[in-house]
């Protein structure tokens, strides 16, 4: 998706013609439908987990599920926290940022930074307010900033691509939605192999991501220069 997004769209773009919106107009309802419920599941499930200090039923499920996963499986895991590290996190924000840049889409530059940056910091917000601990009271797990963070990050590539390429309709929303899912889903995974966090808490963050990042992505727009 890197690729499509640094590659010129088709034809190239016309001088004095603005940019691409960094939230496709085709794509506007749809994701605005998913952020709404995205939101109502990341309110239904902080206030089930309210105080918590341990897995609910579907955790403790889903954590047997994965219990003993050998060494092989503890590394990949590591690998994919990482990405969500701050290191990692600067990295990858660093590579598309520059992508952006070199095709002078300055604005979706400032999504690719905003985007995740107010999707972690959303989760950062409801953390003490959720108040749901994992291994302590000192460690707030809901919902989980990782899962947020690259689940954020990669569906603002996916945007990106997505209006660089002019994909629209279900084309353009099974992109992004199936970059979202893949992202959350595996690091939600990566999360709860090393105990970091609850599948519950996993799932918290991936629907933050959800939530804040096409809101984000309209934001951005809205000071976005009209031509006539």
């Amino acid at each position: 998706m890197v690729e499509d997004l640094i590659r010129p769209a088709r034809g190239g773009r016309p001088a004095g013609r603005p940019a691409p919106a960094v939230l496709p107009s085709a794509l506007r309802a749809s994701l605005g439908l998913v952020a709404a419920l995205a939101a109502l599941v990341v309110l239904v499930l902080g206030v089930l987990y309210a105080g918590d200090t341990g897995p609910g039923a579907v955790d403790a499920w889903i954590q047997s599920a994965v219990d003993g996963a050998g060494p092989p499986w503890r590394h990949v895991a590591l690998a994919v926290d990482f990405l969500g590290e701050p290191l990692g996190a600067a990295v990858l924000t660093g590579a598309v940022v520059t992508g952006c840049l070199l095709v002078r889409w300055p604005r979706a530059a400032v999504l690719a930074v905003a985007g995740p940056g107010l999707t972690v910091g959303t989760t950062m917000l409801l953390k003490p307010l959720v108040g749901r601990t994992i291994h302590g009271d000192d460690n707030l797990s809901y919902p989980s900033g990782h899962t947020a963070f690259l689940t954020a990050f990669v569906l603002v590539v996916a945007l990106l691509v997505a209006g660089r390429r002019g994909l629209g309709g279900a084309a353009g929303t099974s992109l992004v939605l199936g970059a979202a899912l893949v992202a959350g889903a595996a690091m939600g995974w990566a999360q709860v192999v090393l105990g970091a966090h609850y599948p519950t808490d996993a799932l918290g963050g991936w629907c933050t991501a959800l939530a804040v990042t096409p809101a984000t992505a309209w934001l951005v727009d809205a000071g976005r220069p009209r031509h006539r």
